[in-house]
């Protein structure tokens, strides 16, 4: 069974996993169900290319989940590897970064939830590194987009790499916040 560490990251495995069509919408129906004497949640749904029905079961960690952004707590995820996540990280700054470019230093603000969400997916990545090692193993990465972008380029998954990365999103948001604070 799936194990997921909050709802945030179950929504992200599910994006993550599209219907056989290729497409990964689908109007998503929440529910809590008993099985197997647990408490899981179930994401039911039509899938929006070609009609077929979704259905996805996490089993939730006992922990409290952290706030949004963040995808769970200290531990990696069970479910997400270390590729996925940078994906993930990366292909958001591709998106927003030239968009932070072209607005306004006082509209920037609606762009801080994605760059807030791309630096919480960077920072799951650095929790896949063993104390004290600076590489992540190549068997943290078990999804074939994870295993692909570490054969890639494996020395993208430095801990001095990602944690240059972690900082430099940090700047990003606080850039963010000083120059278009939120609206009273």
């Amino acid at each position: 069974m799936l194990i997921a560490r909050s709802s945030l990251e179950a929504h992200l495995y599910m994006d993550l996993h599209p219907c056989e069509c290729g497409v990964a919408d689908f109007a998503r129906q929440h529910s809590l169900q008993q099985q197997d004497g647990a408490m899981v949640s179930v994401y039911e749904g039509v899938c929006a290319g070609c009609g077929r029905q979704r259905r996805f079961v996490f089993k939730m960690v006992d922990e409290l989940p952290p706030p949004p952004p963040a995808f769970g707590g200290p531990e990696p995820s069970r479910i997400i590897d270390p590729g996925e996540f940078m994906d993930v990280a990366n292909g958001i700054a591709t998106r927003v970064g030239p968009l932070l470019l072209a607005t306004p230093e006082e509209d920037r603000r609606k762009h801080r939830s994605a760059v807030a969400y791309s630096l919480a997916a960077m920072e799951e990545v650095l929790k896949f590194f063993p104390a004290g090692q600076d590489r992540i193993p190549a068997a943290a990465f078990t999804s074939e987009r994870g295993r692909a972008l570490y054969d890639q380029e494996p020395g993208k998954f430095s801990r001095d790499l990602i944690e240059s990365n972690i900082a430099r999103k940090r700047r990003m948001i606080a850039g963010i916040d000083r120059v278009s604070p939120p609206q009273p």
